[in-house]
């Protein structure tokens, strides 16, 4: 389609949050497995650095 919008340059944020937002006893939060300092440093992670935490770290966090 000629007219069509061009998307290839959006890019969804990573990020596992589902907007559950809050800490349980053992300082993880409920909604995404992160603790309080990953969530505070997560936007000045790399991509790279984002995506080893959502598939390899936070899916071996205990469930809540």
């Amino acid at each position: 389609m000629p007219n069509a919008p061009d998307h290839s340059a959006l890019t969804l944020p990573l990020t596992p949050c589902i907007g559950i937002c809050r800490l349980d006893a053992d300082g993880y939060c409920v909604g995404c497995r992160r603790t309080g300092e990953e969530i505070g440093r997560w936007r000045g992670m790399s991509d790279a650095e984002r995506l080893r935490m959502m598939r390899d770290v936070l899916p071996l966090r205990p469930s809540p």
